[in-house]
């Protein structure tokens, strides 16, 4: 494993299970200091994260908390305090409210709400609880999660993908922003074959069967797969890279081969 994280200080929202977890655990991994967990409800599972961050010997910190609320973004940056700066923060955390497109009644101007105060609005506040320890730092980087639903369309509400359009749209206006001393870019994955569908009623086995069946590349994409790309915009190797938006989707956003 690299070494690309070597003493850094991270911050990873959403990091109990799934991408969130394969990310912190990467980073702790490529040599990272110290990595403050941020999670909205599961304990036991923000935990096992922080176990694994420490097995790989970075420092873990749990941090509790929904960033759709301010006062938690300021809680989650004031846990990286102690180590005078953070080097590399995810906004990983999202929801959605699984809702068929055609059915416009069932989705409600109170999803759009609770939809962007998560995915849109958290990311925004959580810049900027960590902007001054972010800028202490001479490698500074936020990574937004994103996903392919907010280039194609297509996802598992019209809501959730309207949101994650605007996050990448946010990522462009951060990046001019908070230039020259904060990098920010986005990562747009497409299925990840984790717990995450079920926990918001989409079948995952069925959609693991038809992503492996339809995707240019036949994969079903694991967290580290996709956790890969986001630590990559974390490290110095993308020291020049500024206010991208990556397709990490196995092809998908190609559409079905002709």
């Amino acid at each position: 494993m690299n070494r690309s994280y070597d003493g850094a200080v991270v911050v990873v929202t959403g990091a109990s299970t799934g991408l969130g977890r394969a990310i912190a655990a990467g980073a702790a991994k490529r040599g990272a200091r110290a990595v403050v967990i941020n999670f909205a409800s599961s304990s036991a599972e923000a935990e096992i994260t922080a176990g694994l961050v420490r097995e790989a010997g970075a420092e873990a910190v749990i941090a509790k908390g929904d960033v759709g609320d301010d006062a938690i973004c300021k809680a989650v940056a004031a846990a990286a305090a102690p180590f005078g700066r953070i080097d590399a923060l995810f906004n990983n955390a999202g929801i959605t409210r699984a809702r068929p497109y055609g059915d416009l009644d069932a989705l409600t101007g109170d999803d759009f709400m609770d939809i962007y105060r998560v995915n849109v609005v958290g990311p925004y506040q959580m810049t900027r609880a960590a902007r001054t320890l972010l800028e202490a730092s001479d490698r500074a980087a936020v990574i937004n999660t994103s996903s392919i639903a907010g280039v194609t369309g297509g996802g598992s509400s019209i809501a959730y993908s309207a949101s994650k359009g605007a996050l990448n749209t946010m990522t462009r206006s951060l990046a001019y922003a908070l230039a020259p001393k904060i990098r920010v870019n986005t990562i747009c994955p497409g299925f990840i074959d984790s717990p995450w569908f079920d926990k918001v009623g989409i079948d995952t086995a069925s959609l693991r069967d038809h992503i492996i069946a339809t995707n240019p590349l036949r994969l079903a994409s694991q967290p580290e797969d996709i956790a890969d790309s986001a630590l990559f915009f974390g490290s110095q190797a993308s020291r020049h890279v500024t206010g991208e938006t990556l397709l990490v989707d196995a092809g998908r956003h190609l559409g079905t081969m002709p």
